[in-house]
C-alpha cells in the first residue's frame, strides 16, 4: 500500500499547479483576444460595405455577385489567415518573436552570408517592416472612424462630431500604451469577447432566417464569380482584402502572448464569429439590396444599433492596439538588428519577452494617425488608401517563409510549389487588384513605406561605416595592453570608466588619453553590456568580472555567452571616486536592452548613467586626439 500522507500531500499540489497553469493559459488567451485580434475582428464594420461601393458600385447586390463575394471572403480568410499565418507562419518564430523583421533575421541566420542571399533577405525584411509601418498608421484611423460613423446611422444629427470624437478616442488609446500590453490586454480582452459574441449572434439570426446563404461557403461560387465577371471580381478583390487586414499584426504580436494562445483563440472564437457575421451580412444584402449602405449596423435591430456603435467604437480602439503593439515589436527588432537608432525600450512584463513599449514610436504613430484622420475625414476615403501596404507585406512574408521551409525545415518540392501557388498566387492577385488604388490614395502607404525604408537603410549603412572607421581607430585591446607593458607607462590616481560595446577593441577615449597624456589611471574599467534574450536576468548572473591587467591573460578576452558587466578587480565602487572618459560616438547595442523589467535602452550620450556615474565626472572624447589635456584625475 502507498503512503497515505504522500498521496494526500501531492495530489492537492498537483491539482493546484494544474489549476494555476489553466488560469495562466486562459489569461493569455483573453489577452490575445484583446490585443491580437482587434484589427481583423473589426473588419466586418467596413469591408463588405466597401466591396459594394468600390469603383462607383461595380459589384452589384445580385444573387451571383453576393454569393461570389461571400465565398471569396470565406476562402480568403481560410487560406491567408487560417492556413498561412495561424498554421504555418507562427511556426517560424525567431526566439519566440514574430513579425517580418524577425522572419528576415531568421532567414539570415539560416542562410549565412552565401553569395549575398542573407543581405537580400534582410532587404526584404526592411521593406516588409516599412510597409507594416504604413499599415500601422492607416489602421487606427480607418477603424475608429468606421465605428464612430455609426452615429450617422443611429443618430444622423450627430454626424458633425464624428471626427472630433474619433480623434479624442485615439488620443486616449495612445496615452494608455505606457501601461503595457498585459494590462491593456486584460482590459480589452473581455470587451472583445463580448464583441465577437455579438458578431456571431447577429450573423446567426440572419443565417437561420435565410439559410440559403450557407451555400456561399462552397468555393464553386467564388470560381463562378471570377469566371463569369472577371473584371468585377478583380475590382472586388481590391476591397475584399480588407477582411484580412490584421493578419500580419497577428504574427508581429506573437512575442506578446505566444503561438499557442493565438492559435486556440482563432479557431475557437474569432474564425467562427467572423464567418457567421459575413454570412449574415450577405443574407441581409440579398433580402434588401438597399442594405449595402451599412450592412453591419443594419444587421442589428433598431434598438441595438446605438449600443453597437458604442461597442464597435471600443472594439475599433482595440483594433488599433494590434498594429500599435506590432509596431513596437517590429521597431524593437529593427533596433536590435541595427536598422534604427537606439531607442528607449521599456519591458512591461517580467514573464513575456515581447511585451515592450517604445515612447518614441508611440508618439510618431499618434501624430501620423491624427494627421491622416484630419486629412481624409471618413473611413470611405481611407479605404481607397488601404490594401497596398497589407498585400505587399503578405508577399514578402510568404517569400521569406518559403526560404525557411526549404532550407531549415527541408520541405519537399511539392509542398513548396503548392504553398507558393495557392497562398502566393492569391496574394499576388490581391496585390495586383490594389494597384488600381494607387492614384486614389494608395500612394499614401507607399510613400510612408518609402520614407521608413530610406531611414532604416540609411541608418544601417551609416552605422556600418561608423563601426568600421571606429574599429580601425580603436585597434585590438590585447595589442594595446601588450604595448603598455612593453613600452612602460605611468599610473595616475583615480578610476577611469569606459562604456564600450566590446572588450575585443580599445576604447577610443582610453587610447586618446594615453597617446596625448602618456598616463593610465590606477584603475581602468571597461564596461560592456550584452543583451540577453530573456525579459529578466537574475541578479547573480548580471555581473562577470575579467582581470585584463596582465598581457598573458588572453583567455579573458574571449567572448562569453553571458557577459553582462565585465569589471576589473579592484575598481572603486563609489561613483564619487572616479572619473569616466566616454567616447561621444557609440555603436548601437552598447547600452542595456534587457536586464530586468522596465529597464530601458538609452542613447549613446547617456551611456554612463546606467552605471551610476555622475554627469560632472564624465569626460567626453572622440576619435581625434583632444586639443586640451584630459587628465581624468579624481577631483
Amino acid at each position: 500500500m502507498g503512503d497515505p500522507q504522500k498521496a494526500t500531500g501531492t495530489a492537492p499540489s498537483e491539482a493546484g499547479a494544474s489549476s494555476s497553469e489553466a488560469r495562466g493559459r486562459a489569461a493569455l488567451m483573453l489577452g490575445a483576444l484583446g490585443v491580437v485580434y482587434g484589427d481583423i475582428g473589426t473588419s466586418p464594420l467596413y469591408s463588405l460595405q466597401t466591396v459594394f461601393s468600390i469603383d462607383h458600385g461595380t459589384v452589384h447586390p445580385t444573387h451571383g455577385d453576393v454569393h461570389g463575394v461571400i465565398s471569396l471572403v470565406f476562402w480568403t480568410i481560410t487560406v491567408i489567415v487560417s492556413v498561412k499565418y495561424v498554421t504555418l507562419i507562427l511556426r517560424a518564430d525567431n526566439d519566440g518573436e514574430g513579425g517580418v523583421m524577425a522572419l528576415a533575421a531568421l532567414v539570415r541566420r539560416v542562410l549565412g552570408d552565401v553569395r549575398g542571399r542573407a543581405a537580400v533577405a534582410m532587404a526584404l525584411g526592411v521593406l516588409g517592416a516599412s510597409l507594416f509601418y504604413g499599415d500601422s498608421v492607416i489602421t487606427p484611423a480607418i477603424s475608429v472612424l468606421s465605428a464612430v460613423e455609426g452615429l450617422k446611422v443611429s443618430t444622423p444629427g450627430l454626424s458633425h462630431v464624428v471626427v472630433p470624437v474619433a480623434a479624442t478616442i485615439l488620443a486616449l488609446l495612445f496615452l494608455v500604451q505606457r501601461w503595457g500590453t498585459h494590462r491593456v490586454g486584460s482590459l480589452f480582452g473581455p470587451v472583445m469577447l463580448v464583441w465577437f459574441a455579438a458578431l456571431a449572434a447577429a450573423g446567426l439570426v440572419e443565417v437561420v432566417e435565410r439559410p440559403a446563404i450557407v451555400r456561399s461557403l462552397s468555393p464553386t461560387y467564388a470560381v463562378e464569380f471570377i469566371a463569369d465577371r472577371p473584371y468585377t471580381a478583380f475590382i472586388a478583390m481590391g476591397a475584399i482584402v480588407l477582411v484580412i487586414t490584421g493578419a500580419e499584426a497577428l504574427y508581429a504580436d506573437m512575442g506578446h502572448f505566444g503561438k499557442g494562445p493565438i492559435r486556440r483563440v482563432w479557431f475557437a472564437v474569432v474564425f467562427p464569429a467572423l464567418t457567421l457575421n459575413y454570412l449574415g451580412q450577405g443574407a441581409l444584402i440579398l433580402d434588401d439590396p438597399g442594405n449595402i449602405r451599412s450592412p453591419f449596423f443594419l444587421l442589428f435591430p433598431h434598438w441595438a444599433r446605438l449600443p453597437m456603435v458604442v461597442l464597435a467604437t471600443a472594439a475599433t480602439v482595440i483594433a488599433s492596439q494590434a498594429v500599435i503593439s506590432g509596431a513596437f515589436s517590429v521597431s524593437r527588432q529593427a533596433v536590435r538588428l541595427g536598422y534604427l537608432p537606439p531607442l528607449r525600450i521599456q519591458h512591461t512584463s517580467s514573464r513575456e519577452i515581447g511585451q515592450v513599449y517604445l515612447p518614441a514610436i508611440n508618439g510618431v504613430l499618434f501624430v501620423g494617425v491624427l494627421v491622416l484622420m484630419l486629412g481624409f475625414r471618413s473611413s470611405g476615403r481611407l479605404a481607397t488608401a488601404y490594401g497596398m501596404a497589407v498585400t505587399g507585406t503578405f508577399l514578402i512574408t510568404t517569400a521569406l517563409f518559403l526560404v525557411i521551409a526549404r532550407v531549415a525545415w527541408r520541405w519537399a518540392a511539392w509542398k513548396l510549389v503548392l504553398t507558393g501557388v495557392v497562398v502566393g498566387g492569391a496574394e499576388i492577385t490581391y496585390f495586383s487588384a490594389n494597384l488600381t488604388k494607387v492614384t486614389h490614395g494608395g500612394w499614401l502607404p507607399l510613400l510612408i513605406a518609402l520614407a521608413v525604408f530610406t531611414l532604416m537603410t540609411t541608418w544601417e549603412r551609416g552605422r556600418e561605416i561608423v563601426t568600421e572607421n571606429r574599429t580601425a581607430k580603436e585597434g585590438p585591446l590585447p595589442d594595446f595592453i601588450e604595448m603598455l607593458h612593453r613600452d612602460g607607462f605611468r599610473r595616475v590616481p583615480g578610476t577611469a570608466v569606459f562604456p564600450h560595446p566590446t572588450k575585443m577593441t580599445t576604447p577610443i577615449a582610453l587610447r586618446a588619453n594615453f597617446e596625448h597624456n602618456h598616463v593610465v589611471h590606477e584603475h581602468v574599467v571597461i564596461v560592456s553590456m550584452v543583451s540577453e534574450n530573456v525579459p529578466y536576468v537574475p541578479a547573480a548572473q548580471r555581473l562577470s568580472i575579467d582581470d585584463l591587467g596582465a598581457p598573458a591573460r588572453r583567455d579573458a578576452l574571449r567572448p562569453r555567452p553571458r557577459l553582462l558587466l565585465p569589471v576589473p578587480r579592484g575598481a572603486a565602487a563609489d561613483p564619487r571616486a572616479r572619473n569616466a572618459p566616454v567616447a561621444q560616438a557609440a555603436v548601437p547595442g552598447a547600452g542595456p536592452q534587457r536586464r530586468e523589467p522596465r529597464r530601458v535602452l538609452r542613447p549613446a550620450r547617456d551611456a554612463h548613467r546606467p552605471h551610476g556615474i555622475p554627469d560632472r565626472r564624465v569626460k567626453r572624447g572622440s576619435g581625434r586626439t583632444p586639443h586640451r589635456p584630459v587628465t581624468g584625475q579624481t577631483a
